[in-house]
């Protein structure tokens, strides 16, 4: 069982990680696809001991200046930043993980930074070991979660795009009437997306994660949850909001009448809205491959749709077989997109990084089945999350049976990590790597925003 004290992501990994083992170029290949340019890499992968910087040099990095969104333009040349060891790891040195961690150097490399690098220093400064970045501005961790703080996201962007999806949701696509404004104002979407996206390079960029992620939540709130949803009949409605993502080919005789759906409810206008800003910017390729996702995350809204209707509580692992499609996987799968690059078909499919992608989605999706854990017992009837399941199944208390959720959440950060370092080294594409750096700064925002959105989570009084 995890203990009180300090995240652990600030000492030693928990014992736990040992059962996932040890897994562990210069000039690039082309970073895009589709005509669109490369832009700076970001932050590195923050992975292990060697993501917790002793000197200065890990200030948090100033975000460009925005711009328009670039649909097309020259390709260019991306170059791998540094990758961090998984925390599993040993202290053997992996030379070839070792070569990503230095990241691109030489000729012409300057420019893919977004600040000039320094060379290091001739000696270790004799100050004492810089902190880790400033904790997130109210609520706290919980005990015994694995994670790494972030730095406060960038304040100027977090008003921008505060103020641009307000008017979006509000005037554009009419998602929240009046009475819901201080939900939506809580929901803090702007400081959410400007920590998970740090690399983002323009706010236009920040806007394609906004709206897709303010839709999926009018979809959760109106069809599922807090707002007039329902269990019944989900699957009609969800498979009709569908189509504002995956365009209905039928007969002119019906097209019209299908084209004038999309605008009857909130959720399909949002939906429609957030799908066409978001296709402007990605290439065919990242626009179906989001779509296979939400395919997956409304096949877990039915599944958890058909257990509330039938009064069932499911086994633990039938649960968390169920949050492998009711998850976050939407969000991280686009962070190239949102990056102003492409991560290839190819790439994105290979068996290795779908586990990746899948153990983010897992990891992040628990964590905020114990952040939103006393929100939830909170509202009527039965809602199902991972410690309520294991309670039930399993004949724990109630505290006990959150720990172990802990426990269930710092496993697949584990895995995680180690999956996504195996694969930087087996394929050690600047493209992958840079995708894979994406997602782990995507899981760190994730939990950043869940920590301190004290305006919808607070804790169970279990320490």
């Amino acid at each position: 069982m995890p203990v009180p004290g300090p995240s652990p992501a600030q000492s030693s990994p928990p014992a736990a990680a040992a059962r996932f083992g040890t897994h562990g170029h210069g000039r690039g290949a082309d970073a895009v696809t589709g005509g669109k340019p490369a832009l700076p890499t970001g932050p590195a992968l923050p992975f292990g001991p060697a993501a917790r910087p002793s000197h200065p040099a890990s200030a948090p990095v100033p975000a460009p200046e925005a711009s328009p969104v670039p649909v097309e333009g020259p390709r260019g040349d991306a170059v791998a930043e540094p990758v961090r060891e998984a925390a599993a790891a040993t202290a053997t040195p992996n030379p070839a993980l070792e070569r990503i961690m230095r990241g691109p150097s030489g000729v012409g490399t300057e420019g893919l930074f977004f600040t000039p690098r320094q060379a290091p220093p001739a000696a270790p400064p004799a100050a004492p070991d810089v902190p880790a970045p400033r904790p997130a501005t109210g609520g706290r961790p919980i005990p015994g979660l694995y994670h790494h703080p972030v730095p406060e996201p960038d304040p100027a962007r977090v008003e921008e795009v505060s103020r641009r999806i307000k008017r979006w949701a509000v005037d554009e696509v009419e998602a929240y009437p009046p009475e819901w404004e201080d939900q939506f104002d809580g929901f803090s979407v702007g400081r959410y997306m400007v920590a998970c996206h740090p690399d983002a390079p323009t706010v236009d960029h920040l806007m394609i994660a906004t709206r897709l992620m303010v839709a999926e939540n009018v979809v959760d709130d109106c069809y599922c949850e807090d707002h007039g949803g329902s269990p019944v009949g989900l699957g009609g409605r969800l498979l009709l909001a569908h189509t504002a993502l995956d365009p209905v080919h039928t007969t002119a005789e019906y097209q019209s009448e299908w084209a004038r759906s999309l605008l009857s409810d909130a959720p399909r206008r949002s939906y429609r809205s957030a799908m066409e800003y978001f296709t402007r910017a990605a290439t065919p390729s990242q626009a179906d491959r989001y779509r296979h996702d939400m395919a997956r995350l409304h096949m877990g809204y039915l599944a958890e749709a058909a257990w509330a209707e039938t009064a069932y509580v499911p086994e633990v692992s039938e649960y968390l077989a169920m949050r492998q499609f009711n998850n976050f996987r939407p969000c991280p799968t686009i962070t190239d997109t949102v990056g102003g690059y492409e991560l290839p078909a190819d790439l994105h499919a290979m068996p290795a990084m779908q586990r990746v992608i899948a153990l983010a989605g897992n990891a992040t999706t628990i964590s905020n089945d114990l952040y939103s854990y006393t929100k939830e017992l909170d509202s009527p009837g039965l809602h199902l999350n991972l410690p309520v399941v294991i309670a039930a199944r399993e004949g724990l208390s109630d505290k006990e049976a959150y720990l172990k959720a802990v426990e269930i959440h710092n496993d697949l950060m584990h895995a995680f990590e180690a999956a996504a370092a195996e694969l930087a080294v087996s394929c050690p594409d600047p493209r992958v790597v840079r995708f894979l750096r994406g997602v782990a700064v995507w899981v760190d925002g994730n939990h950043y925003w869940h920590q301190s959105n004290t305006y919808r989570y607070s804790l169970p009084d279990f320490w």
